[in-house]
């Protein structure tokens, strides 16, 4: 039987914050309505990568308190902002309380599934995060990032595994940067 209710913030800072490991696929709506295929890997807190599916070569890693994006056409390095800059970091962060006065600016429930929209309340200006939820059980299933300049960019997360070991090395945003390895 579908739950009728939201689940609370509570449940879902819960689950966050439970959620130390995930490897996934995933699906991106880009911007400009492209969609782009890959592989995402978590492994909380602080750390976050996609290695996205040829024709697009791009690597985005969030870790060592940076967001780091990995243009393979460029010979510039990456662009790096600081995490606590985008809203990725009020999922990436030690202890999550969805709670806090500020953050979540919407909470709702469709019938099927759980919907928030959370900001830090310090600086709203950074953007927002939308989070779904599916209930019964809880499980991340997407999020649309909305960045400071209104851009909006959507992740679809297939099944996630939770008990794959993930090596911190994926997150070395500095190793990366000196050897050259995107992979």
């Amino acid at each position: 039987m579908a739950n009728t209710k939201p689940l609370s913030l509570a449940e879902i800072s819960k689950y966050l914050n439970n959620l130390t490991n995930a490897k996934g696929a995933f699906t991106q709506v880009n911007p400009d309505g492209t969609l782009s295929k890959g592989t995402f890997y978590l492994k909380r807190p602080g750390r976050m990568r996609f290695e996205y599916e040829p024709p697009n070569d791009a690597l985005v890693i969030a870790g060592q308190s940076r967001l780091a994006i990995f243009d393979n056409r460029s010979n510039a390095g990456p662009q790096q902002y600081p995490l606590h800059k985008t809203p990725l970091h009020i999922i990436l962060k030690r202890n999550v309380n969805l709670n806090a006065s500020g953050m979540v600016t919407a909470h709702q429930h469709d019938g099927t599934a759980t919907t928030i929209t959370a900001q830090d309340p310090e600086n709203p200006n950074f953007g927002n995060v939308k989070l779904v939820f599916t209930d019964s059980p809880t499980e991340l299933r997407q999020w649309i990032v909305t960045d400071e300049s209104g851009q909006k960019t959507t992740v679809i997360l297939g099944e996630l595994d939770k008990t794959t070991r993930i090596s911190g090395r994926l997150f070395d945003i500095d190793r990366i940067v000196k050897e050259g390895d995107l992979r």
